[in-house]
């Protein structure tokens, strides 16, 4: 039983046209394959895909340029000109507004003022007027982030202070106490007998040593 005639017109389900556009470009790129080996002629084919995937063969003996080249030549017609002459339009726009925003530039540094009108001068001026409101709003907000910084680390520099100075103050405290208990043991007697006594001056932030009774008198070195 041979196959039932497929009618040739649009695959509605996406999905099977999808797997028919596959399964057709591989037959005809193998055919133009064939025809390359079997007949010795130049194949090129292009194909895209209603994705826009672009997918081509060319014969090995060739390149896609060069086919294009005799393909004009075989037509008389030139497949360039076209797109050639929209660029050069595009170009030509292009150029058009870059020489419009040097101008601008220029006349924002004050020059090629003498063509423009009073109305266009007001409006050049209000222009560059807005333009310093938004630079110096910008610098102000700069600023103020650079002094928020200082003061950050000025804060931190006077929590470390604060911290060593507290270290310090706990060691000097340590070494009062030390040196209170020197005091106290200081009272020695001589190998003669007798008493030698040797004034000591102690300082004036030790008060609690005289508060003790322990005069320069009572201080005796041996």
């Amino acid at each position: 039983m041979g196959r039932g005639k497929i009618e040739i017109k649009r695959i509605e389900n996406t999905t099977n046209r999808q797997v028919t556009f596959s399964k057709r470009r591989a037959g005809i790129i193998k055919k133009a394959k064939e025809l390359t080996v079997l007949c010795d002629a130049n194949v090129s084919l292009i194909l895209f895909s209603s994705t826009n995937k672009f997918f081509e063969y060319c014969s090995p003996t060739t390149n896609m340029k060069a086919m294009i080249d005799r393909y004009q030549q075989a037509t008389g017609t030139s497949l360039w000109d076209a797109h050639y002459e929209s660029m050069q339009n595009e170009l030509a726009t292009l150029k058009e507004k870059s020489e419009k925003v040097r101008k601008s530039i220029r006349q924002r540094y004050g020059n090629e003022l003498d063509g423009l009108s009073y109305t266009e001068l007001c409006g050049l001026e209000q222009n560059l007027n807005d333009a310093l409101q938004k630079i110096r709003s910008t610098l102000e907000i700069k600023i103020k982030r650079k002094i928020d910084t200082c003061k950050k680390k000025l804060r931190s520099a006077h929590k470390n202070k604060i911290a060593v100075f507290g270290d310090v103050q706990g060691e000097l405290a340590r070494t009062y106490e030390e040196s209170e208990e020197d005091y106290e043991s200081m009272v020695v007697m001589s190998n003669a007998g007798g008493a030698q006594l040797f004034p000591i001056r102690v300082p004036a932030t030790h008060s609690n040593v005289h508060q003790r009774g322990y005069g320069c008198h009572d201080l005796r070195l041996a």
